[in-house]
């Protein structure tokens, strides 16, 4: 920097023409290949806030993983799950012991669905930044780049549904929506410092009504069903293709949607596939056999019940609701008994919210598909329940061996619910994110509350 500031104008001139005619030289001799990609050019700055170590003693610990443990005791220090067992348990020295007694530990809760951020409160028009309905497919769009960090329903999803991490997803309009980002449930001020650290971007894709309505309304392509296939895999082909030449070293210019498509032949980025028909998740497994990839989850996925046993072989998780159904056409074969059929078909059931008010309570769904299976004679234990709102989206979302369960070595996001959690009185009592106290419902002070609301009437209340 010195050497160039003492140079003339003339010097610096001559010293660009130098550069250029290297450069072309280089390009001559065939060496103009693109510059490497940086696969993380918007890397999570997340540093987790200091916590103290904690012991939680006499509770009735729901592991995440299928396990119960009565008059249980957890210990978290250095933000990360110590170990979990019984009353036997020694406690370290210097840990703060919290009496647990006749109250329930979970995992924090995951959200694999959630539009928080990019259709924040308040909403209006100039907040929805959710869908890029300007194509049938934009996978070139990044959900992080729409996320509004001081959404203050993050802060109500912490209170009053325990949620510590959750996926933020592009809308539905489009076949193809474009990449989603996994948070942590923390302040902050840029998407960056909440951003998952280490978690893989998954790719938002949607069949059946909403893409051929909206497109077909603009009179183009797709305004049908086949046209929804026949417009997906001619952009698998294109996608195909596009990795070949790059593998090849003869892709000579980015294609930022294309990069993220071939992400996804490559396995680094998962399918996260809005539909509800059972007939078309069976077509679209069939189509990602066609291509060689993998959809991780159908949301929604009101007719899952049908197929169990396809998801069980294929390894997809369904991510539904516990009673939403019928409130468009392709909704009406929904049932409550959803999740119990999946789950007794051996396949992986993921309750989501796809709503501002619905991620405050996936406990009570959970309960109420819980409930619904019991009715119809399929018996769920609580312990495996609590797995639907923790170890599985975890799975399907690729942080299963970070978070999910309260497994040593894992992250110290937990939950101190004041009661069984899947009983319609719950509260969280305490959330502990990466060790670190956030909410504590005794102590007004402990909660977080976004930039947005500071100064606003009733500041901070979590309603």
């Amino acid at each position: 920097m010195q050497l160039i500031s003492k140079l003339t104008g003339t010097a610096i001139a001559a010293l660009g023409l130098m550069l250029a005619t290297q450069a072309g030289a280089a390009k001559s001799k065939g060496n103009d290949k693109p510059a490497a990609i940086n696969e993380n050019p918007y890397p999570s700055t997340y540093h987790p806030y200091a916590g103290e170590p904690t012991a939680i003693v006499g509770a009735t610990v729901f592991d995440g993983a299928g396990a119960r443990i009565d008059n249980g005791t957890v210990l978290v220090s250095g933000g990360k799950i110590e170990r979990i067992g019984d009353a036997s348990l020694a406690i370290p020295a210097g840990y703060r012991k919290i009496d647990a007694g006749g109250k329930f530990v979970t995992p924090g809760i995951i959200d694999i669905h959630s539009h928080l951020g990019v259709y924040p409160s308040p909403a209006v028009e100039a907040n929805s930044d959710g869908n890029e309905a300007t194509s049938p497919t934009t996978p070139d769009v990044w959900a992080e780049h729409s996320v509004w960090p001081q959404d203050p329903g993050f802060s109500r999803a912490m209170a009053n549904g325990g949620i510590t991490s959750l996926n933020i997803l592009p809308g539905s309009a489009n076949l193809m929506g474009g990449r989603s980002v996994m948070l942590k449930n923390v302040p902050g001020r840029t998407v960056q410092s909440m951003k998952f650290p280490g978690a893989p971007y998954s790719l938002k894709m949607a069949c059946g009504e909403n893409p051929k309505r909206v497109y077909g309304s603009k009179g183009r392509e797709p305004s049908t069903r086949m046209g929804n296939m026949a417009v997906d895999r001619a952009t698998w082909i294109k996608a195909s293709e596009y990795r070949r030449k790059r593998d090849a070293g003869k892709q000579e210019t980015r294609d930022l949607g294309m990069e993220t498509l071939a992400g996804v032949l490559d396995g680094k980025i998962l399918i996260q596939n809005h539909c509800y028909r059972a007939d078309e998740m069976a077509q679209v497994l069939d189509m990602a056999k066609e291509f060689g990839y993998k959809v991780s989850a159908f949301h929604h996925a009101v007719e899952s019940y049908k197929i169990g046993d396809l998801l069980k072989a294929s390894d997809t998780c369904a991510a539904i609701w516990a009673d939403w159904w019928g409130f468009k056409m392709e909704a009406y074969d929904g049932i409550p008994e959803n999740a119990a059929l999946v789950y007794d078909a051996g396949a992986c059931v993921i309750i989501h919210s796809d709503d501002e008010y619905g991620i405050q309570r996936l406990n009570q769904e959970a309960a109420k598909a819980q409930g619904s299976g019991r009715r119809m004679g399929i018996v769920i234990p609580d312990e495996q329940v609590i797995r639907w709102i923790t170890l599985n989206p975890a799975h399907a979302l690729g942080i299963e061996a970070q978070t999910g369960s309260l497994s040593p070595g894992k992250m110290g996001d937990v939950v101190l619910w004041n009661g069984n959690p899947l009983s319609v009185y719950a509260r969280p009592e305490k959330v502990w994110v990466d060790g670190a106290l956030l909410y504590d419902a005794n102590d007004p002070k402990r909660r977080p509350v976004s930039d947005f609301e500071l100064g606003q009437p009733g500041e901070g209340d979590v309603k």
